[in-house]
């Protein structure tokens, strides 16, 4: 045998090797610095989940976020990238993980993230305030109100205890609670600040729907009467 066939072998490896792609570091990119805000780290009830925050600055107000999760040696980016911190709760189960998302003056989103495979993944294929608005505009009683700015969805606290704190007694890691706001260009001239405050509805995590449970009813009715008269 020629030594050209006896390093044949060899080469093809290294062929192989070189056609292969590189397998992806676990964790943020250069450039992506740990925030040192304690209030931007978060860890799951079960202690198996711990969430970490990451900053680039760019310069010339060019802000990135990445929240990364770690569960034992792997690391998940937790999508999307923000300008922003971000706040989170976890359902008392940790398998569900809402992230609240400022993305700018008195303005924020909702993501959900759900265990699969043993590491969070967007559970929406939409943002969760994304569809909380689509189920506001879907209800005859709302569909017509016009919001113009500081549009806000907000998980109200309590997922961890199943929302004991309301007087409820639903079901652990069933609902999401979600509270939206937002204010109006036009209103009367005796009147500062019109809009929306604190409209409640609930989130079923077993079937995805929503739903205004009975004991909103008072509260909503307020929320899409709110002003602030001069």
């Amino acid at each position: 045998m020629t030594s050209l066939f006896r390093t044949a072998p060899w080469l093809a490896l290294a062929l192989i090797l070189a056609a292969s792609p590189a397998l992806a570091a676990s964790g943020p990119p250069p450039g992506f610095v740990l925030t040192d805000d304690a209030d931007l780290a978060f860890t799951s009830p079960d202690g198996a989940t711990r969430l970490k925050q990451y900053m680039k600055d760019g310069g010339d107000w060019d802000v990135k976020w990445q929240v990364w999760a770690r569960r034992g040696d792997q690391m998940t980016e937790l999508k999307p990238e923000q300008g922003y911190g971000a706040g989170f709760r976890f359902t008392n189960d940790s398998q569900w993980l809402v992230r609240m998302q400022k993305t700018g003056s008195g303005e924020q989103d909702l993501f959900l993230y759900h265990v699969e495979n043993g590491a969070f993944a967007s559970a929406t294929k939409t943002s969760l305030s994304d569809l909380a608005w689509a189920y506001f505009y879907s209800r005859p009683d709302t569909k017509k109100m016009k919001l113009d700015y500081h549009i806000s969805a907000n998980l109200v606290k309590g997922t961890e205890e199943a929302y004991r704190a309301l007087g409820v007694a639903w079901p652990d890691n069933r609902y999401l609670v979600i509270s939206l706001s937002g204010e109006m260009d036009k209103h009367p001239k005796n009147v500062a600040v019109k809009g929306l405050a604190d409209w409640r509805c609930r989130y079923d995590l077993k079937t995805g729907t929503f739903d205004v449970p009975a004991m909103f009813a008072k509260g909503n009715a307020d929320a899409l009467r709110w002003e602030i008269r001069r």
